[in-house]
Formats: structure tokens, C-alpha cells, sequence
């Protein structure tokens, strides 16, 4: 029996990657310093993978930004738009693939980005490929194979991880019509096999494809796809042991195609799906030779892994195949954990109550090895003391008082119909909103936070520190809100926000000032290119104590005649978005959640806030894979969000804002949520994303966003007057509103200025176009 791995957090355990990127952009350092710090993460990753006894250790999970963006410039899949970039020699290979993630604006050269979306129903984003129908792939970058010669100098043999040929084109969209993407594969395995080739060439004994598709409804063309596919690679290098991994979910309807291929191992996700392992050992569909790599510690998630449990699995697979054809693996790539428990030594920040319960990167990959010695009776003494002190953790923490309160369960549990509807239908709303608000045609706003400048993140951590007073530190957030207020009055926004100067994070902010959460000093994941995110921990019921919000967005409203909007983020966001209690439902959980934002919600109303924002950006995110799964998450989810926003009068408008989702296949769920405006993302996909809404006739009103705020390009005047025009011959003109794709929190103030008075004079624009031809 061996142990493997999957993937490793790449952001290094205290952001030394995002530190070095950001630097590297704002033109501080040159490249070298930059891929040095990346080499620096990389040996300490492969270090500890073999320290903590993983016999599989992976490469090439490691990114500068995206691993997708990286496996399309791998294999030369660079769109037209950047071939004058790819051409011209004052332009590194780099300089191109952060072009292609970022956009660029300089030197007179102005080029969008790639489109960006979710990976699966997680929170990170990966730069989704563009592909045209006479695609042409040829291996043009040697990552893959540098890496591996990386690990090797070190004496670790490593497990090339590769996103698997069926996922890659999936993955990806079409830019033309006329063909599917999976038609493009035989034009495709070609460079695939020259990067096997290379590997066999360097010895390479394991290698790993990712194929997450296998976790959704596949055609019988995409199934076929997927066995041709391995059929091609064992039958030419049969020298290679190929891992294929699945995650996220069970094989569903692709289980026959799964257990047919020839490959060597088979990865499972028995966090996700315990229950296909039965289905699969019972079978008896699996090739004799065919290993099972059995994903028992959870890779998303951040709770201790229950030792009795997973031993229950792993015994059932080995009685049926013997221990040689049995690997130990965590469920997914520990992409998605943060990286190190052992850092968090605050007590005030994470007790040692809850970190009992609690295994990060590191801890997971020693529980991995753990679970390999109890399954093989190795270092007995020691494995079984492990086990029994797993035992009593979890055995205390079902009754842990920490964890339960009475009263949350009480009131959720008297919840009516009543409680997730609003007073009147919307038309009845839209009219007295419309006479409350007295708002121009194509209104104005933005989508929340402004640029959290150096200034302001040290004022955060100085407050922390002690080293300045709750009155200083007031003193500064309040002439930050002000001058904020006052551009946007300047720039003739209609409706404002203030800023979000005193947040940190859009659902950390909240956790702080609820029951039930507990935060990290370093639990940081990776949400995209250098953006890290550091998610809570719900461990308990929650609730709320106080107003979380009311201050500041009552300072900002007071300091002007126009309207504020109350910033919130929504409970759906605020679960998935946080690491999740795995004790009850996640619906329960989700409902309590929005309970607390509800209180939220009336007492803003009360503070004299006539409109209010719930951020919902990961409703679609939470999806399950299939669409078989859907409607009970939907359900849940959709009937949160009204609790959250049905307890204020018709007069409040209630935004929500959703960003970097497709939303064709709920649409009308997206309706039945009723938020009397949701703002979008629109930009990056040139308003291909309204063409659902415009088709559904979608009953309230709607703000596409008009300019792209995850790149530092600023959009000419012209470019966001054709996509408002676009947008206006989808959408009626009187439902339409004008914003930015997302909050502006990690852009600087010179380039979200020049933006936003140029979106606002295009608003004006399309406003007297719309004049002249009434």
C-alpha cells in the first residue's frame, strides 16, 4: 500500500507567491526574483511531501497564476489577439501569460483579458481557454518537463499532474461556430503524447490526469472520448503508470466508462462519495491490474479526519483487491486548504478547543501516512496511539457545548412561509422605489468596496497591533469614507457606496462579528492568480449579536443627499465561501446564517439606508455537478436569500451581485430570489452572459457590468458606450443599470478613478442618445 498526492498549496504557507507577483506587476522587481521565490515554494513543497512520508509526490501543480492558463500556453493555445505580443521580442514568454490572465495596457498596446470562471463548485477561477475551429496545438513551453528535472536534482521522483485532454477542451469555449470543442481532440492528443514522450524520455514512472468531468453527466461521445483517449496513451507508453483522477463527485453515469479504462490507478473522492466505493468493489468491473487511489482525507475542508471511518473504507477496498493495489490519498489537490496549522499559535484568533478538530495541508498529508500505517499495522505502538487520540476528539466534539446554542435551533425551526417572502410583488415595489429613489434613466453605482490601499491595510494592522486607538483608527476610516463619498459625488455616481475601508473581507468581516466562526492568522487559500482569500471557520451555531454594518454605512449615508447603499454579503456566499461544519446539513447551517443578515437587513433600514446590497456571488458556485442534484441545493439556497432580504418595506431596494457564473440552466431561480436589481459580470465576456436574461425576460431590474475591474486596463469611453448599447437591445432601457463587473477593492485609486468617470460620461452618453430618439 502506498500514499499519494494529488497537489499542493502553491501560494507558499505565509503568501511569499502573491507577495512576489504583486511586486513583480507593479514593475518593484524584475522577473528573477520572482521565479526564485516560486522555486524557493516549489523544493519546500516536494520537502515536505517527502518528509511526511507521501510516496506519490506531485510536480507541475505548482502555477504562477492558473494551472489551466498554463496548460493552454503549454500547448500553444494563445489566442489571435495575442500573437502580436507573442511575436514581438521586447516581450517575454511572461510578459504574454500575464497578458492573457491580467490584460495589458501599455506601450500603446491595449488587450483584454481571458475569460475567468469558478473551477467546479469551488471558489477558485481559472482563465477559460478559447478555442477556434481549426485549432492548431503544438507543445511551445517546457514547465512540465523543467519541474520535473527540478524535483529530481532533489532526489524526488515526482508524479507529473496534467489537467487530462477531455477536461482541458471542456474546460474551455468556443469563439466561432460551426464545431463542439471535443471535436478538436484528435488535433490535440498529438501534443499530449510529445509531452509523454518527453516524460518517458526523463524516466518518469507515474504520471496524473486530472479528468474532474468524469464527476458530470458526460455524452456517450465525451465518454467515448475519455476511453480512446487512455486506450491511445497506454497502448504507446506502456513504460508509464497513469494515474487518472476524478474529484468532486462519483463517476454517476460515466462508472462503466471509468472502469474500463486500462489505466493503472483510478482516483476516487470518498469524502464527496463514500458510497461509490461499494458500487465500484461490488462491481466486479474493475481491471484485475487496475490500482484504487482512495481520496479519504478531505482536500477542500479543514476538520480532522475521522480515522475510524476512513480505516472502515480502506479495509473494504483492500479485503476486496488485496493492499498492493491500494493507494491512501486526500479527496482532491490541497489547492484548496490552507497550507499549515502549526502557524496558528494565537490563542485569541483559533482556541485550542477548536484546533483539536482542525487539520490544514500539512497536517492531512501526516494523516494520509497515518492511515497507511494503521491500514498496514506498521509502527504500531505509535500508529495506535494516533488513533486513539482521534477517537476522543471526535467523541468530545458531538457533545462540545462550544458548538450547540439552543435558541438558534429554536428559532429556525419557527420559521413560516411568511418569513422568505417580500410585502408586494415587484412591479408594486419598482413604483415606489422608483418615486423614493427619483433615479435617472441607466443608473449609476458601483459594486461595493474601493481600492484598500497600503495606507489603509496598515491602519488595519496597526488597530490590530495596538499600536493605534479605536479613536485614530476611527478617526482615519472616517476621512477615507468622506473623501470616497466625495469623489463619487464628483464623478456623478447615482447611487453610493462607502467604501468598505474598515473590511478586510467580504465574508471574514462578517464571521468576526458572529457566533459560531473562528478565524486563522494563516489559513490562506488561493481564489486566483495572486488574490488569497482567508475563509472562516463555522464551527457552531450561528447568530448574531449586534449590528455589524449600521455604523459606517450610516457615517457615509449622513455625509450626502444621495443614496447609500448597504453593503452585505449573503448567506450563501458567507457558507461557501467559509470551511463548513460537517456536523448537520449545510442548509442548516446556510439558514442560520441568513437569520443573522436579516437582522442585519431591518436594522439598516431602520439607520435610514433606502437601499441595501446582498452579495450572492456564489449562489451558482454551490451547485452540485449534476443537474439531477440541483434542485434540492436550489431549494435551500434560493429560499435563504429571500429570508435574508423579505423583512424590510417595499420602499427598500434590495440589490444582490453575482460575478464570473454562467447562468443559463437558473435563470429562473436566479428570478425566483426577487432582488430587485442584480448587478453581473458582463464585461470579460462581451455581454454574452445577458443573452440568458434578455431570453428569459427576466421581470426585475439588472446591471451588466460594463468594465472589466480583475485587470488594471481602464476601457475607453467608446468601448463601454457599445456595451451599454448592446446590453439596452437586450434588456429594456428602464431595467437597465451601470456599474463595474465587481468591487474595486484590489485596484488602485489612478485607474479606478479614470474608470469610473469615464463609465459615469458613458452612462450620460447613452442617456441623451436615448433622449434624442424618444
Amino acid at each position: 500500500m502506498k500514499t499519494t498526492n494529488l497537489g499542493y498549496p502553491r501560494i507558499g504557507s505565509k503568501r511569499e507567491l502573491k507577495k512576489a507577483l504583486e511586486q513583480y506587476w507593479s514593475g518593484n522587481t524584475t522577473i528573477e526574483p520572482l521565479l526564485d521565490t516560486a522555486k524557493a515554494i516549489r523544493k519546500e513543497n516536494w520537502l515536505l511531501q517527502q518528509e511526511q512520508g507521501i510516496d506519490l509526490i506531485p510536480s507541475n501543480d505548482f502555477s504562477l497564476y492558473d494551472q489551466v492558463l498554463d496548460l493552454s500556453t503549454t500547448l500553444g493555445c494563445i489566442p489571435e489577439r495575442y500573437q502580436a505580443l507573442a511575436s514581438n521580442p521586447s516581450f517575454s514568454s511572461y510578459d504574454l501569460y500575464f497578458a492573457m490572465a491580467r490584460g495589458i495596457q501599455k506601450d500603446g498596446i491595449d488587450i483584454t483579458a481571458m475569460e475567468m470562471t469558478k473551477w467546479f463548485d469551488t471558489n477558485y477561477h481559472y482563465i477559460v481557454p478559447e478555442f477556434t475551429k481549426d485549432q492548431v496545438f503544438k507543445v511551445s513551453a517546457d514547465k512540465i518537463i523543467n519541474e520535473y528535472k527540478e524535483a529530481l536534482s532533489l532526489d524526488i521522483k515526482t508524479k507529473p499532474v496534467l489537467i487530462g485532454p477531455v477536461s482541458f477542451l471542456l474546460l474551455g469555449k468556443e469563439k466561432e461556430g460551426g464545431f463542439h470543442r471535443i471535436d478538436l481532440l484528435e488535433r490535440l492528443l498529438p501534443a499530449y503524447e510529445n509531452i509523454l514522450q518527453q516524460l518517458s524520455d526523463v524516466d518518469a514512472e507515474h504520471v496524473q490526469f486530472d479528468e474532474p468531468y468524469l464527476a458530470l453527466n458526460l455524452s456517450e461521445k465525451e465518454q467515448r472520448a475519455i476511453h480512446q483517449t487512455y486506450a491511445n496513451f497506454v497502448s504507446k507508453f506502456p513504460n508509464l503508470k497513469i494515474t487518472v483522477a476524478n474529484y468532486f463527485d462519483c463517476f454517476g453515469a460515466n462508472i462503466d466508462t471509468a472502469l474500463a479504462l486500462p489505466v493503472h490507478t483510478l482516483h476516487l473522492d470518498l469524502v464527496r462519495c463514500p458510497l461509490q466505493l461499494d458500487d465500484i468493489l461490488e462491481s466486479n468491473k474493475l481491471n484485475s491490474y487496475t490500482h484504487l487511489s482512495l481520496g479519504v482525507v478531505d482536500g477542500r475542508n479543514v476538520w480532522k479526519n475521522n480515522f475510524e471511518e476512513s480505516l472502515k473504507l480502506i479495509q473494504k477496498a483492500v479485503d476486496h483487491l488485496g493492499s498492493d493495489r491500494i493507494l491512501i490519498a486526500p479527496s482532491c489537490s490541497l489547492l484548496h486548504s490552507p497550507c499549515d496549522l502549526d502557524l496558528e499559535t494565537k490563542e485569541e484568533n483559533l482556541s485550542a478547543e477548536i484546533k483539536q478538530w482542525l487539520a490544514f495541508a500539512k497536517q492531512k498529508l501526516e494523516e494520509v501516512a497515518t492511515l497507511k500505517a494503521l491500514a498496514n499495522k506498521e509502527n504500531l505502538s505509535e500508529s495506535l496511539e494516533k488513533l486513539r487520540k482521534n477517537s476522543e476528539v471526535h467523541a468530545y466534539k458531538k457533545t462540545a457545548g462550544l458548538i450547540h446554542n439552543q435558541k438558534v435551533k429554536q428559532r429556525l425551526s419557527s420559521l413560516t412561509q411568511q418569513d422568505d417572502q417580500r410585502k408586494s410583488p415587484f412591479p408594486v415595489r419598482q413604483r415606489l422605489q422608483k418615486e423614493a429613489l427619483d433615479l435617472p434613466l441607466f443608473p449609476t453605482t458601483t459594486i461595493g468596496s474601493f481600492p484598500q490601499t497600503k495606507e489603509v491595510r496598515s491602519w488595519r494592522a496597526n488597530f490590530k497591533k495596538g499600536n493605534l486607538s479605536a479613536e485614530e483608527y476611527n478617526t482615519l476610516l472616517e476621512k477615507e469614507t468622506q473623501e470616497t463619498i466625495e469623489f463619487q459625488e464628483r464623478t456623478g455616481l447615482d447611487v453610493l457606496v462607502h467604501g468598505e475601508f474598515e473590511r478586510n473581507d467580504m465574508v471574514e468581516y462578517f464571521g468576526e462579528q458572529l457566533n459560531g466562526f473562528a478565524f486563522t492568522s494563516f489559513g490562506w487559500v488561493q481564489s486566483y492568480g495572486s488574490r488569497c482569500v482567508k475563509p472562516p471557520i463555522i464551527y457552531g451555531d450561528v447568530s448574531r449579536e449586534a449590528p455589524m454594518t449600521v455604523k459606517w454605512s450610516a457615517f457615509a449615508q449622513s455625509l450626502t443627499q444621495k443614496p447609500v447603499k448597504g453593503m452585505l454579503t449573503g448567506p450563501v456566499t458567507i457558507l461557501q465561501w467559509s470551511f463548513v461544519r460537517n456536523d448537520q446539513p449545510r442548509s442548516e447551517t446556510c439558514t442560520q446564517i441568513a437569520l443573522a443578515i436579516r437582522d442585519e437587513v431591518v436594522d439598516l433600514e431602520k439607520a435610514g439606508l433606502k437601499v441595501i446590497q446582498i452579495d450572492e456571488p456564489a449562489i451558482r458556485e454551490g451547485l452540485p455537478l449534476r443537474k439531477e442534484d440541483w434542485n434540492k441545493y436550489l431549494d435551500w439556497a434560493i429560499k435563504a436569500f429571500r429570508i435574508s432580504a423579505s423583512g424590510v418595506n417595499d420602499e427598500t431596494q434590495i440589490h444582490t451581485h453575482m460575478c464570473y457564473s454562467e447562468f443559463n440552466d437558473i435563470i429562473s431561480n436566479i428570478a425566483d430570489m426577487d432582488a430587485d436589481v442584480i448587478t453581473i459580470e458582463c464585461s470579460r465576456s462581451q455581454m454574452e452572459l445577458l443573452d440568458v436574461f434578455a431570453t428569459f425576460k427576466y421581470p426585475n431590474e439588472i446591471g451588466p457590468g460594463i468594465y472589466d475591474i480583475h485587470s488594471p486596463r481602464v476601457p475607453e469611453r467608446a468601448e463601454m458606450v457599445a456595451l451599454i448599447e448592446k446590453a439596452a437591445k437586450q434588456i429594456p432601457t428602464e431595467q437597465l443599470w451601470i456599474n463595474p463587473d465587481c468591487g474595486l477593492k484590489t485596484r488602485h485609486w489612478p485607474e479606478t478613478r479614470e474608470a469610473l468617470i469615464e463609465m459615469v460620461a458613458a452612462a450620460r452618453e447613452c442617456r441623451e442618445k436615448k433622449s434624442v430618439l424618444a
